[in-house]
């Protein structure tokens, strides 16, 4: 899962194309000098006041001589230090990734390194950025609407082709961005609103207007008949600064919130009849697996806090958590033989957790944390190289944080059997009540170029071989499908063996999870492939976390299977006070979710900052009465929307 981690990793909005961002804060080098009131020739312009605002507040700057050349393109690296500028409280939502191509010496490192942890920019495939590359229009408008977690809540093709004349010239990947963009009156077209002109270059001057409108106290600087609407529009997202609510809060003042509805907390959450209490449970910075009396008492205590659901993890670094006959033949270990997962040896944590779960009312739904993903050094790696995927430069490791990893090809026969396997082994051997998978049952966008895929890709497309842009929508939508198969033998494997067995999926947020790891979990659902949807949204701002619940998707979602939440409790270094996720929680049931699942169990109560006592004291709290599950195969109906 991303867990800053598992997804991705985490997450938060790791699109490519925010990656081609660039803005003017401008050479911090010979170039920039301290901003003045006016520049020179800008006088007359269209974006004038918004130019010579900026200026003031010293998010931009001009030249030596006194210009601002407000016609002259930006860079990546210009546009990273001109977000670092206007939005510097954003939260972090992933870790740190060294790019090559900046050296801790470049002018612009810091800036690239905070606009990356927040999401509005990523790099290209090898490690690069390109901090010197230009950007164009739907690039820079995508970004900022992304990072400022924008969304819509129209069709994005109706909003756009009748907004724009040239909506058809929009690339696919970056239509549910600039929807968003438009609803929120971000979107500037000069001199004809009519026209995004989104494959051109941006000015430095239509930048300036994007930021200007991107600012509640800045947005009416721009003339209101540039400004593209669509009729639909939401109120700009103020700046806030309040308190964080105690000293170990995650977000910092200021942050930049999404326009919603209502973002307060009810002060009596609704009481659901039934609700899904999950906590996923992990060999990953926790060792509560290695130790039989430590794992007994951590069910002991999840079952008299009334959660209702384990999610233990059974597949993850390459090796199963269980004595697997799977395993064994494939890669001569039966379970992980790792010297940290020596608690393993000589016990069945997956039978004991069913066995204690099941005595305690808990269900038990083994998970497959890494699925198609394994550690670069496993010996799944090592046996079986012809079975791991590439980028177009033959590179094949992708790093996870400091961890460098390796895909399965999800499209190779081998690789399927293999997984399948796993799956069936554990649903015919153990009485547990489903399976689960999450992000990691899929493959980032930038991998599939290894030979055996772009062989069969050419085989059932005569004539054409794999596009040389990862993203292209073709390509894309090739292997999406080609996963949407495997997911489909899965269920009717687990269904034709084991019925009254769920299988479950935790994803992140739609659109990303399609065009980042080639998910496309809303036609599973709708074509009946998972029957339990748990959407990872690790947010620190409420706001976010609200708007989050509101994408299209998970809405429809939620009328056809049992849908929750995924809530982050904390990471190893990242400890989040209980405030904040009992607010995210009695959002859920306000809005009428069907549970939560909470990541992860070692930061339920513990590495927290808060007494242990009283982190029990508050969950109990949270999950009182005792409810059972959901479930889609009992006679589960919708609830009321």
């Amino acid at each position: 899962m991303w867990k800053f981690r598992r997804s991705q990793v985490w997450i938060i909005w790791v699109m490519i194309f925010t990656a081609t961002l660039t803005m003017v804060v401008f050479s911090k080098v010979d170039v920039s000098v301290s901003a003045p009131a006016k520049f020179k020739d800008v006088q007359g312009h269209w974006a004038q006041n918004c130019i010579e605002s900026l200026a003031q507040q010293r998010i931009i700057n001009g030249y030596p001589d006194g210009t601002f050349r407000p016609n002259a393109p930006v860079t990546r690296a210009e546009f990273a230090v001109m977000v670092d500028s206007a939005f510097s409280t954003m939260s972090r939502i992933r870790p740190s990734s060294p790019f090559k191509d900046v050296p801790t010496s470049h002018w612009a490192a810091k800036a690239i390194e905070y606009t990356y942890q927040t999401g509005f920019l990523s790099g290209y495939p090898g490690g690069k950025f390109n901090p010197s590359e230009q950007i164009v229009r739907v690039q820079a408008i995508g970004a900022l609407a992304g990072g400022l977690r924008q969304v819509t809540n129209q069709p994005a093709s109706q909003n756009l082709s009748t907004v724009f004349n040239d909506a058809q010239t929009i690339p696919a990947y970056a239509k549910t961005e600039i929807a968003a963009a438009l609803e929120n009156r971000l979107i500037v077209n000069y001199p004809d609103v009519k026209r995004l002109n989104p494959n051109q270059v941006a000015t430095r001057g239509e930048i300036a207007a994007l930021f200007c409108r991107a600012q509640p106290r800045t947005a009416a600087l721009i003339p209101n008949q540039y400004v593209a609407s669509n009729g639909a529009t939401s109120t700009l997202p103020p700046i806030v600064n309040s308190p964080s609510p105690t000293p170990s809060a995650i977000n910092p003042p200021g942050t930049v919130v999404l326009p919603v509805s209502d973002t307060t907390v009810p002060p009596t959450p609704v009481m659901p009849t039934r609700e899904i209490r999950g906590v996923w449970i992990t060999n990953v910075d926790s060792e509560v697996l290695f130790e039989q009396n430590r794992l007994s008492n951590a069910i002991q205590d999840l079952a008299q806090l009334n959660f209702n659901t384990l999610y233990p993890a059974v597949w993850n670094w390459g090796y199963t958590l269980y004595p697997s006959a799977v395993a064994q033949r494939t890669m001569g270990v039966a379970y992980d033989p790792r010297p940290e997962a020596i608690g393993l040896q000589g016990r069945n944590i997956l039978a004991e957790m069913v066995q204690q779960g099941h005595q305690r009312g808990l269900a038990v739904i083994p998970w497959f944390e890494f699925g198609f993903m394994a550690p670069e050094d496993s010996e799944l790696a090592r046996l079986h190289p012809d079975w791991l995927t590439s980028r177009q430069d033959n590179s094949q490791v992708w790093m996870e944080g400091i961890h460098p990893r390796v895909w399965l090809n999800p499209f190779k026969p081998e690789v399927q059997q293999f997984i399948l396997d796993l799956v069936m082994e554990i649903v015919t051997q153990y009485d547990v009540d489903g399976i689960q998978f999450d992000d990691h049952f899929g493959l980032p966008y930038d991998f599939g170029y290894d030979a055996y895929t772009m062989q069969l890709y050419t085989q059932e497309n005569p004539g054409k071989t794999p596009p040389i842009d990862p993203r292209d929508p073709d390509w894309v939508r090739w292997r999406a499908n080609k996963i949407t198969e495997f997911t489909r033998r899965v269920f009717q494997s687990v269904k034709a063996r084991k019925r009254q067995a769920i299988v479950s999926l935790s994803p992140n947020a739609y659109p990303y999870a399609y065009e980042h790891s080639l998910q496309d979990w809303p036609t599973w659902q709708q074509q009946g492939l998972i029957e339990e949807l748990l959407v990872q949204i690790y947010r620190d701002s409420l706001p976010s976390f609200i708007a989050e619940l509101q994408r299209p998707s998970i809405q429809e979602a939620r009328r056809r299977i049992p849908t929750g939440v995924g809530i982050l409790t904390g990471l190893k270094d990242k400890p989040i006070p209980f405030q904040q996720i009992q607010e995210q929680a009695q959002v859920v049931r306000q809005q009428g979710f069907e549970g939560i699942s909470f990541f992860f169990y070692e930061t339920l109560w513990s590495r927290t900052g808060e007494p242990e006592r009283d982190r029990k004291t508050a969950f109990k709290s949270l999950f009182s009465p005792s409810l059972p599950r959901p479930n889609l195969l009992a006679n589960w109906t919708p609830p009321v929307q």
